[in-house]
């Protein structure tokens, strides 16, 4: 039997060839954007295996407490299970992952109703905060039930998916956002995350798989906490106060560190910090108020030393079994700085607060004192970003002459890392250079925020004498018009790793800056360039010198250019703030 006909033309059989792949597409495409590939979860019926852990960590996501995520970690199957409590659920919410925290672009996971039935499903929003179902559903549901205390949704993500839609859960700060429906949606594709009830919530999800040590048996605690303060009725405040410790506390070593937040205020207390004052400053004074106040004592200034971090959702903190940090004794300071930040969206007044942090300490000393260093930049204004930059990247060095000069010669074991930068900063990261070549990653967080500044600890790494640590900044000034300069001002910009390191050294800091002179011709060729030869250089001070320059794209590139490829002035200093006698 023919199946063509001998009079059929090639053009004929090529029409319908054409036809048939045409419709075999569409086909293809309906079946990639239907929205049946939601799961109506109004009869779900689960059958999957529980995760055989509880949910070791939560936050709470909103400041009513309405919400809360809880979650586990399978490293082994490189998965997330999320656990999501909704107190009282309306017409369904929004949970989400996104770069920034922001509404558009986000990786999603919605539950919705639609009048008559409840589904739930993996959907992303486009730049303008539309939301569609995405054809690749990478949340899988494992059980979505009523209980006492609000309505619970259990499922699991991988941390990478191959969707391009979708967040690469990795290392370092999440931000989630969230949002309530407040009616029935017919169809997902109606909803837009501009014209809903949203927030913000910043967490480290990827946490070690290791149990925390055991806490020797004359343990005892101290508790630095906030004096029973009301917290003020604006959305960002950060509070200082001033605590003496015991007096004549002789020396101990803090073996753990947690959180104590006051009860209902757990969606307000959003980081806190513990320093320790200068050991040469022998008088603070008594201090409770606004960290950012202008008439504050001068001498909380000196009180940089960081004994002790938390931010919402981490962890208590251990140190390693054969370390502890020194605190007390004749060469400590008497003088604690706790400042606490709290964020206050809805503007909750009258509410007293007296969170802080409760330090375990032991007598008993261990075999190693624990040291804080820092890396990165030394705080001056002769490193700064150009105005209007997305993103501009700034190192600083430990070069290897001076952790050779510094460190034992069997090197130092690195167990924890803070990353730190002001408001501009987007992204941190420090490795580690042997021989010109990158050998390892010490710390990295390329979602970093600096309203989330947490403590990543549980890992050991040995840095022996010689090696070189580079610690990179990435900032974006999209919305300043001047420039911005290193410094103290929370204006200002830093670029600092303080890395918890045992056995402790004499080197408390290992930073640089790119060398003055050459930044003076910078200055001298970028006049000159835009048609003003009066150079101005030994007239004012560098931050004026910068905000007088005429800021444009060259002007930007060729300061990215000196940063990388000037000569560096190199500070190697002791504990005791002198330099170590090495030269660079």
């Amino acid at each position: 039997m023919r199946i063509f006909s001998r009079n059929f033309r090639l053009q004929d059989i090529t029409v319908m060839y054409f036809t048939a792949l045409a419709t075999l597409m569409i086909i293809l495409v309906a079946s990639y954007q239907a929205p049946t590939s939601a799961i109506d979860i109004s009869s779900l019926q689960s059958n999957q295996v529980l995760p055989p852990l509880p949910m070791p960590f939560r936050v709470l996501l909103d400041p009513n407490g309405e919400l809360q995520l809880a979650w586990n970690i399978s490293y082994a199957n490189q998965e997330v299970y999320m656990e999501v409590r909704v107190a009282k659920v309306r017409h369904g919410v929004v949970l989400g992952m996104s770069d920034r925290g922001e509404l558009t672009n986000a990786d999603l996971v919605v539950l919705w109703d639609s009048g008559t039935r409840n589904y739930f499903g993996d959907a992303w929003s486009d730049s303008e905060g539309r939301i569609s179902l995405d054809s690749q559903q990478d949340y899988d549901l494992v059980r979505a039930e009523q209980r006492a205390d609000g309505f619970y949704l259990l499922f699991k993500r991988p941390f990478a998916t191959c969707d391009p839609r979708d967040y690469l859960i990795e290392d370092g700060t999440v931000h989630f956002i969230y949002g309530f429906l407040d009616k029935p949606l017919a169809s997902l594709e109606q909803l837009n995350l501009s014209r809903i009830q949203t927030g913000l919530q910043r967490v480290v999800v990827l946490r070690p798989d290791t149990q925390p040590p055991t806490l020797p048996p004359d343990v005892r605690t101290l508790d630095v906490l906030s004096p029973s303060v009301i917290i003020p009725s604006q959305e960002t405040t950060y509070w200082c106060f001033i605590q003496k410790l015991p007096e004549n506390m002789p020396l101990n070593h803090i073996v753990m560190y947690e959180p104590m937040i006051t009860r209902g205020n757990e969606a307000i207390v959003h980081h806190i910090e513990v320093f320790e004052c200068a050991p040469e400053i022998h008088e603070v004074p008594d201090y409770s108020g606004s960290c950012e106040d202008k008439m504050k004592p001068k001498k909380l200034n000196s009180c940089r030393h960081v004994l002790a971090a938390w931010a919402m959702g981490a962890e208590p903190f251990y140190y390693p079994p054969d370390a502890g940090l020194p605190i007390g004794g004749p060469k400590g300071s008497r003088f604690l700085r706790l400042e606490v930040h709290y964020h206050n969206p809805l503007i909750i007044s009258g509410r007293r607060d007296s969170s802080g942090i409760r330090l375990h300490y032991t007598p008993s000393l261990r075999k190693y004192d624990a040291g804080i260093m820092e890396l990165g930049l030394v705080y001056t204004p002769i490193m700064a970003v150009p105005p209007r930059q997305q993103a501009f990247d700034l190192s600083g060095y430990c070069t290897s002459k001076c952790t050779e000069t510094a460190l034992p010669k069997q090197g130092i074991f690195v167990f924890a890392s803070q990353l730190h930068t002001h408001l501009a900063g987007r992204a941190i990261r420090t490795v580690l250079i042997r021989g010109g070549r990158e050998v390892e990653v010490l710390s990295q967080d390329p979602h970093y925020s600096a309203h989330y500044q947490v403590t990543i600890g549980n890992f050991t790494l040995q840095v022996w004498n010689g090696y070189v640590l580079i610690t990179k900044c990435t900032y974006n000034t999209e919305d300043r018009t001047k420039p911005t300069v290193g410094g103290f001002g929370i204006m200002d910009e830093m670029c600092v790793d303080y890395i918890h390191y045992y056995p402790r050294t004499q080197l408390e800091l290992c930073k640089t800056h790119v060398d003055p002179g050459y930044l003076q011709k910078y200055f001298n060729f970028i006049n000159r360039f835009h048609g003003d030869d009066h150079c101005v250089c030994g007239d004012v001070g560098v931050t004026e010198q910068y905000e007088q320059l005429k800021w444009d794209a060259f002007s930007g590139e060729v300061l990215d250019s000196l940063y990388k490829t000037a000569p560096i002035s190199m500070h190697c200093n002791q504990s005791t703030a002198q330099l170590f006698p090495v030269s660079f």
